[in-house]
């Protein structure tokens, strides 16, 4: 039975370029950036500042403990010394359903809200950030819910009644309608105006920040705490952040029609055919399992972790098997960040760059290192980064072309660091934040080193994910704080936040901080 569905990039993109009135010749008469924010807290040109970052939280409660809400409890002692919230993506598991934003990011994350002393009565396309949160979308945030699974959630079928009483899937009556309920949560949702003059009046009020590019979005936490766009940019405390939409560049290319590309689509039907085997297995398993035992409520949790792993193996895998499709790459996106590097590399300005985005180029967790989406952003990644050295020249000196890159999808804390990969993303520090909320995953046990034709590429130098066995497993759900400091080139401290779920005890656990610069 399928559980998720993921639209075509193609109708991702339409869709939420309907939805901001992407290039309206309103907002291009206008010298509109739709693409930039300026956050107005009053303090963007302090060089030295801090953030958190929490991604893949958006469940609701496990069995016996809710990991986001401790994630975000942990984070309430940083409130008043951090400036913003990146998020990595996947708010909301597991179709992105406007039904569970209540449940599974507004109550988690409470002490963010205006208002938020009473969450019940906030509406998720309502929200109003005090502190703000800076989201990209996630892979589940698009999802949309199968037809089957949907009409199984309308009527009393056995089928229903397992998954929810079960393995408790954060499934409702619909899924995302293609991000519709992450565009309506989080973007300046600018189709909803269509009488004469409430899209004028909208922009004069909300899109009055000057940059050098024109005007853009004003972002003002505890009175408007839109997003101008699903990817972004804003400039704190003379460091460029991009935020992406990994989500419509993660295609990978179609199996080549030749003897090879035949024998490894055999591959791929039988890896599927197993895994929905084995998904089928889950469910039955499960449904022997009793929720009020501690034990068996673990095993649940293990369970409900194990199918949303294997629900994202097939969709991988489907994305290689469909042999006729047309690769279709966001290479409108791609050339935005291509020409925003640049343009920052040659502003006296910036003394740094992080680019944020969903799912990593390089990770050693087990289920992600080497799924062809990895490898295909990685690919694609370069191809940018390969652009913008050509173009710069040595602008650089030395220095990498991005300071810090922070990514989510894989369910662990994870800080690696680039080799010499004889491309542009050589010597970058890569930090995955997923997991916030969510069951987390553990690493590879082909080890630290990712290699590519027989040549080191990457290193992992911290793994905090699931780990142990039986008893002694040991689930450390994690959050960062990263402090910004110095006048000029950029330090950054990083802090892994962390609590561990343990023999059905939360403890607190301290680890040394990061330091990149």
């Amino acid at each position: 039975m399928k559980l998720v569905s993921d639209p075509a990039i193609a109708n991702k993109i339409r869709k939420m370029n309907q939805r901001v009135r992407w290039q309206d010749p309103l907002i291009v008469g206008r010298n509109i950036d739709q693409t930039r924010l300026v956050l107005e807290d009053g303090q963007t040109d302090n060089s030295e500042f801090s953030f958190l970052v929490v991604g893949d939280s958006g469940s609701g409660k496990h069995r016996g403990h809710n990991p986001q809400r401790k994630v975000a409890e942990l984070m309430l002692p940083h409130h008043n010394e951090c400036r913003f919230m990146l998020h990595t993506g996947d708010v909301i598991y597991l179709v992105g359903s406007s039904e569970y934003y209540q449940q599974n990011f507004i109550q988690p994350y409470q002490e963010f809200l205006l208002g938020g002393e009473h969450p019940q009565k906030i509406a998720y396309d309502q929200m109003i950030f005090k502190l703000p949160i800076l989201p990209v979308p996630g892979n589940h945030d698009y999802y949309n819910l199968p037809i089957l699974l949907s009409l199984a959630s309308l009527t009393t079928l056995p089928i229903r009644r397992l998954l929810r009483s079960r393995l408790d899937l954060d499934v409702g009556l619909h899924g995302s309608g293609t991000g519709e309920a992450y565009a309506r949560a989080f973007l300046d949702y600018l189709q909803v105006f269509q009488l004469p003059g409430e899209l004028n009046n909208h922009l004069n009020q909300y899109y009055t920040a000057k940059t050098d590019t024109g005007y853009c979005l004003s972002y003002e936490p505890g009175h408007f705490t839109r997003l101008p766009n699903r990817y972004y940019t804003f400039r704190y405390g003379g460091i460029d952040f991009f935020a992406l939409d990994s989500n419509t560049f993660n295609d990978p290319p179609p199996l080549p029609k030749t003897k090879q590309g035949d024998a490894n689509r055999r591959i791929l039907e039988k890896r599927r055919e197993d895994l929905e085997q084995e998904k089928q297995q889950i469910i039955e398993t499960s449904a022997k399992l009793r929720p009020e035992n501690p034990i068996e409520a673990d095993q649940l949790d293990d369970y409900h972790a194990k199918l949303s792993q294997i629900e994202e193996i097939i969709v991988d895998i489907k994305k290689q098997l469909a042999a006729d499709r047309t690769t279709l790459t966001d290479t409108e996106q791609l050339d935005w960040l291509k020409q925003k590097l640049i343009e920052s590399w040659n502003n006296s300005e910036v003394r740094g760059r992080i680019i944020y985005f969903h799912h990593p180029p390089y990770v050693t967790e087990a289920t992600k290192w080497q799924q062809a989406q990895t490898l295909i952003i990685r690919d694609r990644l370069r191809g940018v980064l390969d652009a913008v050295a050509e173009e710069i020249g040595s602008l650089t000196q030395g220095r990498p072309l991005v300071d810090l890159v922070l990514n989510g999808h894989a369910h662990c804390l994870e800080h690696l660091e680039t080799m010499d990969t004889g491309h542009a993303d050589s010597h970058i520090h890569w930090i995955v934040c997923g997991g916030s909320g969510f069951s987390l995953r553990r690493q590879r046990v082909e080890g630290a080193d990712l290699m590519e034709e027989n040549k080191l590429v990457a290193r992992s130098h911290l793994f905090i994910g699931r780990n142990g066995q039986g008893s002694h497993k040991r689930r450390p759900y994690s959050g960062l704080r990263i402090d910004v400091k110095g006048e000029g080139h950029p330090k950054f401290i990083v802090r892994p936040l962390v609590s561990e779920w343990y023999q059905r005890q939360w403890r607190d656990r301290e680890f040394e901080p990061l330091i990149i610069e």
